[in-house]
């Protein structure tokens, strides 16, 4: 469906602009047909007639009279047929165009009285098995146009690029001759795809026309000839593309003197070993996808976390989001601060489609780690809206993770993150639950966040002001702080387990859970609360 919605939309754009002809070409005025004026796509998008690519083209150039894009190109043949264009063509006008050679079908006639049911049965199956046949070959075919369209792109960017640097110009050159070599290979397998589904037409309509069993063996017997060569050709197709050393190489060479380029610098170490592809039956493009993946990726930044998120239509850059959500998933991104005592790393995790920054501490870095500015990342933050997390612990293992909704406009909210994420130095990474209050009782409470002694008598405040407008609430998952503010156990915390009866509400309430209680109510249930520990904690980052 949204195939056809794109073609939907190009061909409003193009009737608008010839007269609310879309089977003509909006340059020279032409009906387009199967033979000089079939529609070509150009990278740039734009379609126009192969007549008129083959008369613009000029000293190895072509411009669009649409955008003005400059694309090398000798030939017309050089761009791909535009072949949802022509299906849409047809499906508007209501009209089956025939192909060259191709013989004229007959309309289907009820099976000869002379031919007896299993006969019949025998071409039904023959009929079954070829429509079978031109579907698959239909769907190599587009792979294979959308196949070229990427192998254009990719040379276009190489001339580009080449204009800008000399010093990788025979880098490049190489690459560019790996893309020929790949481009005549669909050309030629393209062809012969074309001619096989020719065939296979011709024999569906030969099988149409059999009236005695004589003609029906000798029908089939072409067929099964012209299934194995079709057969075989959609093997050949599935194992000839894409050739992984062009890809790779191509793809490699345009980011190596991009990075060149960014770094003024003149290196030349692009190639790499081929990337080992796994299922041979997976689609021409997603292979060359499952190519582009594995390729290093230049230096991280925090934009390439948003884009974590955000819907990707570039083969090359899904191919960076997809890297760049391994390397978190590997732990291999990092937020740093440097200060006069050193560096300190928090982790950042992915976890059910979500990033988390983990707390700020002294940690050996692992190796191959791609690192962030703590700053920058901490400005991914909500600022009306802060999701913090506890991960709780006891008997030596995580028993589950409890996050919690704040209200950063207060100030002993943002407190809370600041010993969430470790920001200042002290974090509640590693602390004890020290506190259970009512056991049993409707106001059920746990507490903790002794940052400093861990034994319930420290917790100072590392803000200087604490006062703000707090809401009080009675509700179970109410997360509150206890005591006046700014004495000496105001980064405490305290849980409500359980709705209160009584009417009374908790003061100075911060925010509330709003998954993972059942984990508190684990906890409150542990033989001994201080064995309950925060095993790790942190905030979630807004992709």
């Amino acid at each position: 469906m949204r195939h056809w919605l794109h073609l939907t939309t190009l061909f409003l754009a193009l009737s608008s602009s010839s007269d609310n002809n879309p089977e003509e070409c909006s340059v020279c005025f032409n009906n387009y047909d199967d033979n000089q004026l079939r529609p070509r796509t150009q990278p740039c998008g734009h379609t126009f007639c192969s007549q008129y690519i083959d008369n613009a083209i000029k000293n190895g150039q072509l411009t669009s009279p649409s955008c003005l894009a400059e694309h090398a190109a000798t030939a017309a043949t050089q761009f791909p047929i535009n072949y949802g264009m022509e299906a849409l063509i047809r499906k508007l006008k209501g009209i089956e165009v025939v192909p060259e050679k191709t013989l004229t079908a007959k309309p289907i006639k009820a099976p000869a009285r002379g031919i007896s049911k299993k006969l019949h049965s025998m071409v039904e199956e023959q009929k079954s098995s070829i429509s079978s046949l031109i579907t698959s070959c239909e769907e190599v075919l587009s792979q294979l146009g959308e196949y070229r369209g990427q192998l254009g792109d990719w040379k276009t960017r190489h001339l580009q690029l080449q204009d800008r640097l000399y010093a990788l110009v025979e880098q490049n050159k190489s690459a560019m001759k790996l893309l020929e070599l790949e481009d005549t290979s669909v050309v030629d397998m393209t062809t012969q795809g074309e001619e096989g589904k020719t065939q296979l037409q011709a024999m569906l309509g030969s099988l149409d026309t059999v009236n005695t069993a004589q003609e029906v063996f000798m029908t089939i017997n072409e067929v099964d000839q012209c299934n194995m060569e079709v057969e075989n050709w959609l093997k050949k197709c599935q194992k000839l593309f894409p050739d992984v050393k062009t890809v790779h190489t191509s793809v490699k060479v345009q980011e190596t003197i991009r990075e060149a380029l960014e770094m003024t610098t003149t290196e030349t170490g692009a190639t790499a070993d081929p990337v080992h592809l796994g299922d041979s039956a997976s689609s021409i493009m997603n292979k060359v996808q499952e190519i582009t993946e594995e390729i290093p990726q230049k230096q991280l930044t925090v934009e390439d976390l948003r884009r974590m998120s955000e819907p990707v239509k570039r083969l090359v850059e899904a191919g960076r989001v997809v890297a760049v959500k391994r390397l978190v998933e590997a732990g291999r991104v990092l937020a740093v601060q440097e200060d006069q005592d050193g560096r300190r790393s928090a982790r950042i995790t992915l976890q059910d489609g979500q990033l988390y920054l983990h707390p700020l501490l002294r940690q050996p870095t692992p190796a191959h780690a791609h690192t962030l500015q703590e700053s920058e990342v901490v400005g991914m933050l909500e600022p009306s809206c802060t999701l913090a997390f506890l991960d709780l612990g006891w008997a030596g293992s995580t028993r589950g993770r409890v996050t919690i909704q704040l209200t950063p406009d207060t100030p002993l909210a943002r407190q809370f993150v600041l010993l969430c994420t470790g920001l200042w130095g002290h974090t509640y990474h590693n602390t004890k639950l020290l506190w259970l209050g009512n056991k049993g009782e409707p106001e059920e409470w746990v507490g903790g966040g002794d940052y400093e002694f861990n034994d319930g008598w420290g917790g100072a405040p590392l803000l200087p002001d604490l006062q703000g407008q707090y809401r009080e609430s009675g509700r179970a998952g109410t997360v509150w702080v206890r005591g006046a503010l700014g004495s000496a156990r105001s980064a405490q915390f305290f849980i409500t387990t359980r709705d209160r009866q009584d009417g009374g509400q908790w003061p100075l309430v911060i925010g509330d859970v709003v998954s993972g209680l059942d984990v508190v109510r684990a906890a409150v249930n542990h033989s001994d609360i201080t064995e309950v520990t925060v095993v790790d904690c942190g905030v979630l980052l807004t992709l």
